[in-house]
């Protein structure tokens, strides 16, 4: 038997999940990472977590499913509403141990499932609820001598509520205005979890000295549900956990063995962390010394068109200035370039020898005309052309700067990452890193505490 000089009690989270963050909470509950961070996890032990609710398939697939069948409405909601909940049930490993262990722990359970369905408000809105039996208590293990698992449940859930659409001024039968149009149940996880009037023992609500209602937290009913339901299924051995309180209610022993695990899991969790920041900086660098690469090119092929329109543009010059140099010998007064009567010369004659030469002058000049109209559009054309290149040239030039700067900025914090490992050393640059993420973890599970109210 093991020393359980602390109290089994009854622990009940709620954790909110928006569309984002629910495919790393099924891969944790289903089990389906090639790798896990936690040392605890014992893969040969994966056949042994039940499941009271099997996923028929993704958690976003079993959402959206269910939304297309009306079976859940969206309406309304912000792009970044948690759409998701999870339950998480838990009492002290030391609490099944001394039950018999794995077969108590599964009956337990499956009375906790039953009590997840009334909490949630019908089964058909659990998606997945998953026993872990494969998770290992290092600290009893290591005090007995002997395997010890710490078993826990994960419910994951859709939050709904049941909301009464009416009928709007807009209807056209007056009548029905105000009235009930249709019932849907509304995703909502502020609405599933809001706080309740606290009740006296004689189940009226509890007044302020002003009169007004005082509230009970809903994560404090959660709690109450929870341990009612376990009292009733004949689980009388257990309490109610602590109010105010997150952690697993261990022995003293117990609860700093597992602190140290955690600090331990949190360094390796932010050397990964490092590692993997240091991989996407490199991931980065590569990606924008081939945009730059890119861009360079890109700058080379717009100088080189830009380069022939303007050898076009000046080359049509030229040949506009020829044909007006060539058009203006014909608009010279007509006693510089008309022939001379002769002597004894008709008018008649005169005339027979004009007119072929005017018909031929009418022709030139009309096709100079038409050569210079084409000339004048063709460099327009080029002029606009060679506008826009020149635009793109600057554009592009300016992206070359910036990927040139942004370059140099990441091989600098490459050089000072390498800079500061080497003078610093690994040994210390890690303490340094842990005592960071620890406070950071310390912040944040004190955030959290303050937003979570048993």
């Amino acid at each position: 038997m093991a020393r359980n000089d602390g109290i089994d009690r009854t622990v009940a989270r709620n954790v909110n999940l928006t569309a984002s963050k629910i495919a790393n909470a099924q891969r944790h509950n289903e089990r389906e990472k090639e790798s896990y961070t936690n040392p605890d996890i014992v893969p040969e032990r994966l056949s042994c977590n039940v499941h009271f609710k099997t996923p028929t398939g993704s958690y976003t697939e079993m959402f959206e499913q269910m939304k297309t069948d009306g079976v859940i409405s969206t309406r309304g909601l912000k792009e970044d509403a948690n759409l998701y909940g999870e339950l998480i049930f838990d009492v002290n490993s030391a609490y099944f141990y001394n039950h018999g262990g794995y077969v108590f722990a599964k009956q337990f359970y499956a009375d906790a499932y039953k009590a997840a369905v009334d909490i949630v408000g019908g089964e058909q809105y659990i998606l997945s609820a998953v026993m872990h039996a494969d998770e290992r208590n290092r600290a009893m293990s290591e005090a007995l001598g002997e395997d010890v698992y710490h078993y826990h449940l994960h419910v994951v859930y859709i939050p709904v509520v049941e909301k009464q659409i009416l009928w709007s001024k807009r209807c056209k039968d007056k009548s029905l205005v105000g009235t009930v149009k249709e019932t849907i149940m509304q995703v909502s996880s502020s609405k599933k979890w809001q706080s309740k009037p606290a009740l006296d023992e004689n189940g009226n609500p509890m007044l302020t000295a002003k009169g007004k209602p005082i509230l009970k937290k809903s994560y404090s009913v959660l709690q109450d549900d929870f341990f009612n339901a376990m009292r009733a299924a004949g689980y009388t051995d257990v309490q109610r956990g602590e109010r105010g309180s997150t952690e697993e209610h261990l022995t003293v022993t117990q609860f700093k063995v597992q602190s140290e695990q955690e600090r331990l899991e949190q360094l390796r969790e932010a050397i990964s962390e490092k590692q993997n920041d240091m991989e996407s900086l490199l991931s980065d660098l590569e990606a924008v010394t081939d945009k730059l690469s890119t861009t360079e090119a890109e700058l080379d092929s717009a100088k080189q068109n830009r380069d022939a329109i303007q050898e076009q543009y000046r080359a049509l010059s030229s040949g506009m200035k020829n044909a007006e140099k060539y058009a203006a010998e014909f608009i010279r007064p007509p006693d510089e370039w008309l022939p001379t009567p002769t002597p004894l010369e008709s008018a008649k004659g005169y005339r027979s020898r004009i007119i072929p030469m005017m018909a031929h002058f009418g022709k030139l000049l009309l096709k100079l005309y038409t050569q210079c109209v084409n000339l004048k559009e063709k460099c327009r054309q080029l002029v606009h052309r060679n506008e826009n290149l020149t635009r793109q040239v600057e554009r592009l030039q300016v992206r070359l700067t910036e990927s040139e700067g942004r370059e140099a900025q990441m091989n600098q914090e490459l050089s000072d990452y390498h800079l500061l490992r080497k003078h610093m050393g690994t040994q210390v640059l890690d303490r340094t890193l842990e005592a960071a993420r620890q406070a950071q973890a310390a912040i944040a599970k004190e955030k959290k505490q303050k937003e979570t109210i048993h």
